[in-house]
């Protein structure tokens, strides 16, 4: 049921069953009690698996921790969240983990072990093996209680610790299974990192709430590993965010893989282009690929499109509310219901909602109201059907000279030109306007870069003239987050010194 691929490791359901069974006894042991936490630091691997199977087990909060923190982050997360064990990985790629750790180990007084993955996590779980595991079963666990904290990237400031209960990820996973069709028989590559939730939740918790399969292609993301992956592991399921499926169909040799076991998958993270969903359509065979959209702080999907949906819904829509939840579109400003069709903020309210941010409640309130509704700062559209559009972000849109523009709109546009692979539209400051709308543009090998005057050729006649983009900017990629998402607020910071704007951005405006 568990298949690494870098480190040729393969779980049955009962072997794996056995395994977290050691692991979370071992962890009994050494002093690990219900809702004490655990933090996981590491790339995906078998053994982040299996420790948040056996940190459920005994109720012990299972503490996300981002592969991409360096020392003041790892530190902030260690003492806010007061973690008692690590387990982490001793490193990957670039990045030191055990000379991080043991740099800020020191300063986080409740840090009292590090487990490394390895030699020292082997040892740790042989430690439980010969435990009695018959215990673990009467445990006092309530399906209520904290389980699992995921921290927030946040644009400002520290992190905050979404915290999340069984009720809240078990759900959730099972329920976005459910949408995807999976049984016994799926197979989920997994190319998305565990420590966020669409590793975690929509892949290992959908795949054991269903009897499937999910297989790591790599320890982090690979194009070539990820179809090579698909192709001997026959599977019929691949997750991704839109980048992610953007170089996997860019690799020159796509074409020499066989991924005809695909039927489904999951494309969310971030808007999903409709050119990017057509091509994994027709060129992945992914006939029954589906879009998911939600939000760490909702365990994570609140709405997803079927496997029965045309193409139109699956392509220009997130779909529906799943089962359980509820969603309403408001006016932001007076916090009323809007009627459908009308643009707004997008609520959602049900199991999926977490708890809180950990240890912070007026961080909490400021997203969750008092009916518990949670505000996702996403501006959406909802149909007669129920079927909703994401727009764009409340903070990422655009007011140029007094006309409100949505970056996705204009990013879908410019998808449709035969250079361009990828666009993402972002606001930079303009002493006239305010702000005008930058293009950044990642352009097919061998195309000559478009300028702003091409794309304004090209725009003439099809968009509003606010709506096309003053300044373009051609880059090989954009600065991502290591979930796949752009930073688009490390976009505008850089495109002030690129474009000279530094006294327009030092403006003040009423």
């Amino acid at each position: 049921m568990l298949v690494d691929i870098a480190q040729g490791t393969r779980y049955t359901y009962r072997e794996f069953d056995k395994e977290t069974d050691a692991l979370a006894l071992a962890l009994q042991v050494d002093g690990v009690a219900i809702g004490d936490r655990v933090g996981i630091w590491a790339p995906n691997c078998a053994e982040w698996m299996i420790t948040q199977y056996a940190t459920a087990k005994i109720g012990a909060i299972l503490v996300n921790i981002n592969p991409a923190y360096r020392t003041s982050e790892l530190e902030f997360v260690l003492n806010q969240s007061t973690i008692s064990v690590l387990v982490t990985a001793t490193q990957f790629k670039t990045s030191d983990y055990a000379a991080m750790v043991a740099e800020v180990a020191p300063r986080c007084g409740r840090l009292r072990r590090v487990v490394h993955i390895g030699p020292e996590f082997d040892a740790f779980v042989d430690a439980g093996r010969s435990q009695d595991p018959a215990p673990l079963r009467a445990l006092p666990l309530q399906a209520d209680q904290p389980i699992n904290i995921q921290y927030t990237s946040g644009t400002t400031g520290f992190p905050k610790g979404a915290t999340l209960s069984h009720h809240n990820i078990l759900n959730n996973g099972y329920f976005v299974g459910e949408a995807c069709g999976y049984t016994e028989r799926d197979v989920i590559a997994t190319p998305v990192p565990l420590y966020h939730c669409f590793g975690m939740v929509m892949a290992n918790l959908a795949a054991t709430s269903h009897g499937a399969s999910v297989v790591y292609p790599a320890p982090g993301f690979d194009p070539a590993a990820t179809l090579q992956a698909v192709q001997d592991e026959r599977c019929t399921s691949l997750y991704g965010v839109p980048t992610m499926f953007i170089a996997e169909l860019g690799l020159p040799n796509f074409a020499g893989y066989d991924v005809s076991s695909l039927r489904t998958g999951i494309m969310a993270g971030s808007p999903c282009p409709v050119e990017v969903m057509k091509q994994v359509i027709d060129k992945m065979g992914m006939t029954e690929v589906t879009i998911a959209y939600g939000m760490t702080e909702t365990s994570p999907v609140s709405t997803q499109t079927g496997a029965g949906d045309d193409i139109d819904r699956r392509t220009s829509t997130v779909g529906r509310t799943l089962p359980h939840l509820e969603s309403k579109i408001i006016d932001p400003a007076t916090g009323l219901t809007v009627p459908r069709g009308v643009p707004g903020e997008l609520c959602t309210r049900g199991y999926s909602v977490m708890l809180g941010y950990w240890d912070q409640p007026d961080k909490t309130a400021e997203v969750i109201d008092r009916a518990r509704w949670m505000h996702t700062g996403d501006i959406g559209v909802m149909d007669d059907a129920g079927y909703i559009n994401i727009t764009g972000r409340i903070k990422d849109m655009v007011i140029r000279g007094g006309e409100n523009v949505y970056p996705r709109e204009v990013e879908e546009f410019l998808f449709t030109h035969p250079d361009i692979v990828d666009a993402q539209v972002i606001g930079v400051p303009d002493e006239r306007f305010g702000e005008e709308l930058m293009a950044w543009l990642r352009i097919r090998p061998g195309a000559v870069p478009p300028t702003a005057e091409d794309i304004a050729a090209f725009a003439s006649g099809k968009l509003a003239r606010y709506k096309i983009p003053k300044y373009v900017h051609v880059v090989d990629e954009f600065p991502m987050t290591v979930t796949g998402k752009v930073r688009k607020a490390q976009m505008r910071e850089e495109a002030v010194t690129i474009l000279g704007l530094e006294s327009a951005a030092a403006a003040r405006h009423a």
